[in-house]
């Protein structure tokens, strides 16, 4: 049996269904939906022909085309969904709901298997996760100056389970120039979105969201500019932790990283640093001196950051500091600080 059903039906399915990707490997490597399977009907060249077909030649042809090509494919294509779903329930989609998806679901319901098929395909999960960015949350945005350990707070407070947005780990980046720590490969921008959206989907709007500041790009990904400007617009948590404890996080942090990967690093951002301070840092990293490598780019992390700082509405921001190491005590520290907060609306 196949099943038309929209995107949002079936993210709101009360048990998960597995779900297929019929589109090209390059198409489900841009962007897919969280969880799927990628079955490609087509390789990326055989879409090419296909297209190229449909275009100046017509319809008919191409279909002709498309079974001349995946003839010998579709009992791979019926095995390959079995191993995705031994109990024979499935979704499908490609990329708006056209010829690919159906021929894939006329299949698997050939074979027996329950088939849901998603109306409108992947075109259709773009238009709702751009949606999710509409949404209104209520955010606490976590900020601090670089080292304030503000990601690992982000971490304890989901431990004690607070709702916390992590767009750094979505965006597999730690936001300086530094940030891919010589071993994240960021996804592609559209990958980010369709994780992020997915992720606030599942919040529950009645309940707070944590999430730490950040610039409106975190490496090379942007966050979506509703969410942006939404984060923006919410109290600010501003955390104040001593220069020398900021020190000494990074420098425990950055130390297990490899020089080279340090130097380029550092060389990238020389014009920001200055070539005196560039040439002292590093040749600190080249001695493992690594506490005064953090000291000298710190400057110039902190005047970044008290410039974006100065750029925000002044009520917004609260003040909290935080002189005590012990995460767990400051995570109950914040949370008390934004009750206060709540409390005194």
């Amino acid at each position: 049996m196949i099943r038309p059903i929209t995107i949002n039906d079936f993210i709101c399915l009360p048990e998960p269904i597995p779900l297929v990707d019929v589109r090209t490997p390059a198409e489900f490597e841009k962007g897919r939906i969280p969880g799927a399977f990628n079955i490609p009907i087509f390789s990326n060249e055989e879409r090419v022909l296909v297209g190229t077909t449909y275009k100046q030649v017509g319809r008919e042809q191409a279909i002709l085309l498309g079974f001349d090509l995946t003839g010998s494919k579709w009992s791979a294509f019926i095995k390959q969904a079995l191993e995705i779903s031994p109990g024979k329930k499935i979704a499908v989609h490609c990329w708006r709901g056209g010829m690919r998806s159906g021929a894939m679901a006329w299949a698997l319901d050939l074979y027996g298997f329950e088939v849901y098929l998603i109306e409108g395909g992947y075109k259709n999960y773009r238009r709702w996760s751009a949606a999710q960015f509409e949404k209104t949350y209520q955010l606490i945005i976590l900020g601090g100056m670089t080292g304030s350990g503000k990601t690992r707070l982000l971490h304890q407070l989901h431990a004690t389970g607070e709702q916390v947005i992590d767009l750094e780990e979505l965006a597999q980046h730690q936001g300086s120039s530094y940030g891919t720590m010589n071993k994240m490969l960021q996804p592609t921008q559209e990958q980010f979105e369709n994780n992020l959206a997915f992720q606030l989907h599942k919040l529950n709007p009645d309940r707070l969201v944590w999430v730490e500041d950040e610039s409106l790009t975190i490496g090379k990904r942007c966050i979506p500019n509703p969410f942006w400007y939404q984060m923006r617009s919410s109290f600010l948590l501003n955390l104040n932790v001593p220069h020398e404890h900021r020190v000494e996080l990074l420098a425990r942090e950055y130390g297990a990283l490899d020089k080279n990967f340090l130097i380029e690093c550092t060389e990238r951002i020389w014009k920001r640093l200055g070539p005196e301070q560039t040439k002292n840092a590093i040749l600190a990293i080249e001695e493992d001196r690594m506490p005064d490598f953090i000291r000298i780019v710190l400057v110039y992390y902190d005047k970044t950051y008290k410039t974006g700082l100065s750029k925000r509405n002044k009520e917004r921001v609260v003040l909290l500091d935080l002189d005590d190491q012990d995460i767990i005590a400051n995570a109950v520290k914040i949370r008390a600080s934004v009750q206060e907060l709540n409390s005194g609306k």
